[in-house]
């Protein structure tokens, strides 16, 4: 008997996998920080002996290193990969067997040169139906993106890309059960499906690149209207090609008084706030950063202020201290000094200078609308505008805001939205730190806007 255990971080949209039989298990992809990996192997009595990556992943730094040394488990890559650590590199037709459990590789190159799949099979129910981990190779709905070669062109490794799933993937059997390593929201892809797992025969019935009807039309629609790559992306891949060190190794954390953040400040210190959009905007340390730990914190950490910038957290407690930390290290943000002792309290109670965003409810938008003009900036992504937008608003997604407010005229009011609130409120503490005084945040953002019957645009 062969069982799967799924795991999931909602902040980066990653699953991870450990599958197990006869005492013995595999971890695939496995995020960072690698105790539940090791604490549930002990709760179910297997030892783990093999630790697998699809690919060099861009997106999150990933635990293979420090698993393999706390385990002593072999790692498996891609015969492409080229990485700097001990593996056993694999090509088509490689397999691991280890109870009534069989995995068999196979290379698929498109993503990344070194993507493999694994295709495995529980040799205790030869009618069951095979399992296959793509990991961003084929997502529910997605396929991976295809511009993270520094060698290659997007349409060249889209083209590569094309064979892989149709002389591979698609010949498998259609109620082969795909597990991907992401789910809607991730970066590595644009249309992404919630779900958890799907099968071959669903994903060549809906997923649009598997429908394309010639290579060229498949490349077309991988490498058009493509989002920005994140700059963390390749210091990530590097990371994972080097072997990331292990958490405990990372410094621990110091706790400054007010005064010495704002000292920090003056040296090019960057505060970034943890807490809620809305204590955030009553009040905040000025100048800082506010990404809230409720989204995906992470990724647009990395995303905004990348991975060399020394950072102080500014959280509701030392609980959140320690998640915002662990959370920035798995996307390999690791420059972080410390935290201000206290929070927003501390800063108070030292009687340091507080700011704050105004918010606009959409009533009150529409009543300032209609008595004067008002600029509104929408940061959403150019797919979500396509559904609709408020008229006049001026367009510049989140991950582009920072470089480029010089497009923005700093004179009057200037009311941020995105779809909900949450990337807004990140927007908002830019402008403020570029220099924009007078700004406010819509409270629910187009979602409000549009519930509220106003037509969209």
């Amino acid at each position: 008997m062969v069982q799967i255990e799924r795991y999931y971080l909602g902040c980066l949209a990653h699953a991870s996998f450990m599958v197990g039989s006869g005492g013995i298990a595999a971890v695939i992809d496995p995020q960072r920080d690698v105790d539940l990996y090791t604490d549930a192997a002990a709760q179910l009595g297997w030892k783990i002996e093999h630790v697998i990556e699809s690919h060099l992943h861009a997106d999150f730094v990933s635990g293979h290193s420090e698993l393999a040394a706390r385990t002593g488990a072999r790692i498996y890559m891609g015969a492409q990969a080229e990485v700097l650590f001990d593996h056993v590199a694999v090509k088509d037709g490689d397999t691991i067997r280890f109870g009534d459990c069989e995995m068999q590789f196979l290379e698929t190159p498109g993503h990344t040169f070194e993507s493999v799949c694994v295709y495995m099979k529980d040799l205790s129910e030869p009618g069951k139906a095979a399992v296959l981990f793509t990991g961003d190779t084929l997502f529910a709905g997605d396929v991976g993106r295809p511009d993270l070669s520094p060698s290659h062109t997007p349409q060249e490794l889209a083209g590569i890309f094309y064979d892989s799933l149709h002389q591979k993937l698609m010949t498998l059997p259609d109620d082969t059960v795909i597990f991907p390593a992401h789910g809607a929201g991730s970066l590595c892809g644009r249309q992404l499906s919630s779900e958890s797992s799907s099968t071959m025969g669903r994903q060549k019935q809906t997923n649009y690149a598997l429908l394309a009807r010639s290579k060229e039309e498949f490349v077309q629609l991988l490498t058009e209207h493509m989002p920005v790559r994140p700059e963390y992306f390749a210091r990530d891949v590097d990371l994972n090609r080097r072997g990331a060190v292990a958490l405990s190794d990372l410094p621990e954390l110091k706790a400054f008084s007010a005064e010495e953040v704002l000292r920090l400040q003056g040296e090019g210190v960057v505060v970034v706030d943890t807490r809620p959009a809305i204590e955030f905007a009553v009040a905040h340390v000025p100048g800082a950063v506010h990404i809230a730990l409720t989204g995906q914190y992470a990724s647009w950490a990395a995303r905004i202020l990348g991975l060399d910038r020394k950072l102080i957290l500014s959280c509701e407690d030392d609980e959140h201290v320690r998640e915002s930390q662990m959370r920035l290290a798995r996307v390999g943000v690791e420059k972080v000094a410390g935290f201000l002792k206290d929070g927003t309290i501390g800063w108070i109670r030292e009687g340091k200078q507080l700011e704050y965003i105004p918010q606009l409810s959409v009533q009150e938008f529409k009543e300032l609308r209609d008595k004067e003009p008002v600029r509104v900036l929408d940061v959403r992504e150019p797919g979500e505008r396509e559904a609709g937008f408020i008229e006049g608003s001026i367009a510049i997604p989140l991950g582009e805001l920072e470089k480029r407010t010089g497009e923005l005229d700093k004179e009057g009011l200037l009311v941020v939205h995105c779809k909900g609130g949450y990337r807004s409120s990140i927007a908002t503490s830019l402008l403020r730190r570029a220099g924009f005084v007078d700004i406010a945040n819509l409270i629910g953002g187009y979602d409000a806007w549009r519930a509220s019957s106003e037509p969209a645009r």
